[in-house]
């Protein structure tokens, strides 16, 4: 990977969108209190101490250049490689460098040439604050519509995770079909990003600085879930969502009666086909996790405690890195795999509260 000057990738050139957003983040914006709403600094959940931990080792000067929308750390990821989608100054995978440990890798991508710049500065500084030999991150310049073209290959990463970047995207189903393509089999998207309560007017969407604030490229929430089955992803599965609130009046005027949220889904990258409803009992071996496990908001797991999920998170564990972190029994079988069949499509399940279908709701 490329970690000296930044080149775009062929075949992918900047609409006028990009061309905004990289202003506002590469010029207008120089710490996070220029931001004029709190789409981009929401928090969504209380920190959990070892990530606090973590974040406290990252350099105050990246910590500054921040603008991120959630708490995107999934579980699990000791040994993994992770890719970052819109990087930015490199905050989280800072943070993620310490979680993978020496032996997983941490790849950020971004478009926007100052923040690139600014989060390479800082890699010798915290290999060694964190007592690494050899560097386990990059920074790549690209575009998060174009990962393969900047040099990211098929089927090579674990995990994705993305803070508060693809509402800036002009391309969403673009965004998810190259990032499933980089993830292998079983791999997860796991992001928070801002979304709205219906689709958004004309002069929304062509309005600066709200684009550049994350809220006038907010998809609709029920756009999200037909994207993702579109490009070959597992139902998604709310994790959190918080109200994101706009104290600029001359900003709430143009955005009149829409609502927003800030709202953390998980996508995976599994096998189609239904499976049975199945019995599952977590062991209790996730770093942070070692009491109890949160898989989504619909979802929370005790250890050694046997609970019955619904055949797709019966899928998602069976086929992804969860798989060894928890013992299977299939209702009336013997322990083991769940098995594929049954039509279990009456109970879909994208992880919303209480059969509840938006991400909304579960705030209000």
């Amino acid at each position: 990977m490329d970690h000296g000057k930044s080149t775009c990738p062929k075949g992918f050139s900047d609409s006028t969108i990009h061309v905004d957003v990289k202003d506002y983040y590469g010029k207008r914006l120089k710490k996070t209190s220029d931001l004029k709403t709190n789409a981009c600094v929401a928090p969504v959940q209380p920190t959990p101490d070892f990530i606090r931990q973590a974040l406290k080792k990252v350099h105050p000067e990246i910590t500054a250049r921040y603008y991120g929308c959630g708490l995107v750390v999934p579980e699990c990821l000791e040994g993994c490689r992770i890719l970052d989608l819109g990087s930015g100054s490199g905050r989280d995978c800072y943070m993620l460098s310490q979680l993978v440990g020496e032996k997983g890798h941490v790849t950020g991508i971004d478009m926007t040439d100052g923040q690139l710049e600014l989060a390479r500065t800082y890699v010798d500084h915290h290999m060694k604050e964190f007592g690494y030999k050899k560097p386990n991150i990059n920074f790549v310049q690209g575009y998060i519509e174009a990962l393969t073209e900047a040099g990211l290959e098929n089927d090579s990463f674990d995990v994705i995770i993305s803070n508060c970047v693809v509402n800036l995207s002009p391309d969403k189903r673009l965004v998810l079909t190259e990032a499933y393509k980089v993830l292998k089999d079983g791999g997860e998207l796991y992001f928070s990003d801002i979304y709205s309560n219906g689709r958004l007017t004309e002069e929304i969407k062509n309005h600066k600085v709200l684009w550049g604030e994350c809220l006038a490229g907010a998809l609709c929430w029920k756009d999200l879930l037909q994207l993702a089955e579109k490009v070959g992803f597992s139902p998604p599965r709310l994790v959190t969502a918080s109200v994101i609130t706009v104290d600029n009046k001359e900003l709430q005027d143009i955005l009149g009666d829409f609502k927003f949220v800030s709202a953390t889904y998980r996508l995976f990258k599994v096998p189609k086909g239904n499976t049975k409803n199945c019995k599952v009992i977590y062991n209790g071996g996730i770093t942070g996790a070692e009491d109890s496990f949160q898989f989504d908001c619909q979802y929370t797991f005790m250890a050694n405690e046997v609970v019955e999920v619904d055949g797709e998170v019966a899928n998602i564990l069976t086929h992804s890195r969860f798989a060894e972190d928890f013992t299977f029994q299939p209702l009336g079988g013997p322990t083991g795999p769940c098995g594929q069949c049954a039509d279990n499509s009456n109970k879909k399940a994208f992880g919303l509260i209480h059969g509840k279908n938006s991400c909304f709701e579960i705030v209000t």
